[in-house]
């Protein structure tokens, strides 16, 4: 028996009183002093039992009556199937818990994890629950299951939330497709969250759960927050000894429903603080900080920009890494050199090369007959501008360099006889000259080039030099052609030997044949040819939480060790050392013998603690053709009340209450009558 108001129950306890009364009003019979006792009549034995009897069944029925009288208010259900009753509509639950970094806010992850722990607790044993811990992506699942204690063990598993973005959708279309091997049709989703605006506007509105899929949206966020954050951080990747003062750039936001305007900001180079600035946003949301440094000694320099000023320190480090280089050492071979500046060879090369104060080269200019294979180990790239008359000792020299690891680049010219230039370079050469092109009147442009090539990819524009000379070129099969003039001849031609570099450019570097110098191009063009031939192409150092990347620059590597910014090693399930990043700071590796360093920086939009309704986002999900949900309360009282509907027991047990009443007013009367 099951009742639909139980707590008139508790009016069970009047049926005391009646016999309360009875205990109360008992008495003994006193003694009285009579002369005699002749005149009294005797009284029977068993009529007094019989009167005592009397008052004992007269009080069991006013208590009946008040106990019956509770049981009728109370509205009683006679049902055999009750435990199937209070269980008639198991539920398929998906239970969402937002990982992301806005979750670290204060207590607000400890709060989410507490109500999941109490979802939990309300289901029953006949509910399947799956869990999903989430923020950009799916971090944490469990499937669907009757095991509620498995689904608890997980949630207690998590120690804190993550660094990653909010991201409801993708996740929301998860728990989707796992309700979808859902057995019981009462299928609902439960999101934790503190419900971040960035993350409700990433919702497609064109896309909704499936039918008769309910959604509770349940809210941990604080209700009020203040900030301070770093949203950009503009620092050189890569220098030259020797450089100038770098400027560092930092972009300080305050974020939250409570105001901050006033903070300190530091810059910290190699461990070391070296300045320190106040900020004063004022009326501002945000505000530019400048510093300045230098960067002196040669090597990778780790950075970070630090506020302070607010509660909530996770978000307040900027880290960003600076590559000093050494100057690249050019060698240039000059052969045709002139006292008139006009004429030589190289002198519009020597003027791209070395123009400025701040130059990233050191250039050396030899005549043929002063080439060495000491001078070239001395280089970093040596540059044949029409050379024509090496011996045979300086060719192999040449040679010998490129497959050690030299780099070398060669623009041949009227000087060059090519039967002799093809013989003594056929193992390093990319091409084979055949023979001077002279157009007279007419002249070439450049058709097309590689536009993804690191020489060409920052020179993406249209190439106005024109070309009245050139040599053709026939590629060696293991040669690229970077560069065609209109005729489809190879104008540039590159090619990886042993450990080195060969380019071979089809016409001069001076006015002889074309007037490239005279192009704006002309002094980049040399430039990112000399810096690709020497120096590695620039890899990405900085990185944001979530991305995915490989810690091997080179692609080359056979064993890569690195550990993370708490000082964890990373397990690698690939041959590319392809990690994701997930803890703000620095990873370090080292990568055959040599260290590097990546950092790691927060999403700052994660920052932002501007929340929405909850029924912002179950606007924009619900299905059209989902009723809305009733608890499992709600159903199961209003499953008794149907099926106590028809029984009417109450109705009854009144009856046999007036019943009773009449036969209590009888048995008394005539009781103490």
């Amino acid at each position: 028996m099951v009742f639909l108001t139980p707590l008139i129950l508790l009016g069970l306890l009047a049926a005391l009183i009646p016999i309360a009364i009875h205990l109360i009003r008992r008495e003994k019979p006193p003694k009285l002093m009579f002369s005699t006792i002749r005149f009294l009549k005797k009284t029977s034995k068993k009529l007094i039992l019989f009167q005592h009897l009397q008052q004992i069944f007269l009080l069991l029925l006013r208590s009946a009556v008040i106990i019956l009288l509770v049981m009728a208010f109370a509205r009683p259900l006679i049902n055999q199937s009750v435990a199937r009753l209070l269980d008639a509509d198991p539920q398929s639950a998906v239970i969402m818990l937002d990982l992301s970094m806005s979750m670290q806010y204060q207590d607000t992850f400890a709060q989410a994890k507490q109500e999941a722990l109490d979802l939990l607790g309300g289901m029953t044993a006949g509910d399947e629950v799956a869990l999903i811990g989430f923020s950009d992506s799916a971090e944490t699942v469990r499937e669907l299951t009757t095991d509620l204690d498995s689904i608890r063990a997980a949630v207690d598993e998590i120690p804190e939330a993550g660094f990653g973005n909010t991201r409801y959708l993708p996740n929301l279309r998860l728990a989707d497709q796992i309700l979808e091997a859902s057995r019981f049709e009462n299928r609902a989703v439960y999101l934790i969250s503190d419900f971040q605006d960035i993350g409700v506007q990433s919702t497609d509105e064109s896309w909704n759960l499936a039918p008769g899929v309910a959604f509770t949206g349940i809210d941990v966020g604080a209700e009020e927050s203040s900030n301070l954050v770093l949203t950009d951080v503009r620092s050189p990747d890569q220098l030259l000894e020797d450089a100038t003062e770098q400027q560092i750039l930092a972009r300080v936001r305050t974020t939250g429903t409570l105001y901050l305007n006033k903070g300190e900001v530091t810059l910290n180079i190699d461990g070391q603080m070296v300045d320190r600035v106040p900020i004063d946003l004022g009326e501002r949301s945000e505000e530019v900080v400048t510093f300045t440094t230098v960067f002196e000694s040669e090597g990778t320099h780790v950075g970070e920009v630090r506020v302070t000023g607010d509660n909530f320190e996770i978000d307040n480090s900027y880290f960003f890494t600076v590559e000093v280089l050494p100057k690249i050492r050019v060698l240039v071979v000059n052969g045709e050199s002139s006292e008139n500046w006009f004429d030589d060879e190289g002198h519009w090369f020597g003027l791209a090369v070395s123009s400025g104060d701040e130059s990233p080269f050191e250039l050396e200019i030899v005549e043929p007959s002063d080439l060495s294979a000491a001078s070239l180990r001395q280089s970093d790239v040596a540059v044949l501008l029409n050379v024509g008359d090496l011996s045979s000792g300086q060719a192999s020299a040449i040679s010998e360099y490129v497959e050690s690891g030299g780099a070398l680049l060669v623009a041949p010219g009227d000087r060059i006889n090519p039967d002799s230039f093809n013989r003594q370079f056929e193992t390093i050469a990319p091409a084979v000259l055949q023979n001077q092109d002279m157009s007279g009147d007419e002249y070439l442009v450049i058709a097309d080039f590689d536009r993804r090539h690191p020489i060409l990819r920052p020179l993406d524009s249209d190439w106005s030099a024109r070309f009245q000379g050139h040599w053709r070129l026939i590629p060696d099969a293991e040669s690229d052609v970077l560069m065609q003039f209109d005729n489809t001849e190879p104008a540039l031609v590159e090619r990886e030997v042993g450990d080195g570099k060969v380019i071979f450019f089809a016409s001069a570097m001076d006015l002889e044949w074309n007037n490239l110098p005279l192009q704006g191009l002309f002094l980049p063009f040399v430039h990112e040819t000399l810096r690709h031939l020497v120096q590695p192409e620039l890899k990405q150092r900085a990185y944001q939480i979530g991305d995915s990347f490989s810690l091997d620059p080179s692609g080359q590597a056979e064993v890569v060790n690195a550990v993370d910014a708490n000082g964890n090693g990373i397990q690698f399930t690939n041959d590319s050392f392809v990690t994701q990043a997930a803890t703000p700071g620095f990873i370090t590796t080292e990568v055959d013998g040599e260290s590097s360093r990546f950092a790691i920086n927060i999403l700052p939009e994660e920052s932002n603690f501007a929340r929405t309704p909850v029924e912002n986002l179950y606007d924009s999900i619900i299905n059209p053709d989902t009723n809305p949900v009733r608890s499992r309360e709600v159903q199961t009282a209003q499953l008794i009340e149907e099926l106590e509907r028809p029984q009417r027991i109450w109705w009854w047990i009144l009856s046999l209450v007036m019943v009773l009443i009449i036969a209590e007013a009888i048995i008394a009367n005539r009781t103490y009558r």
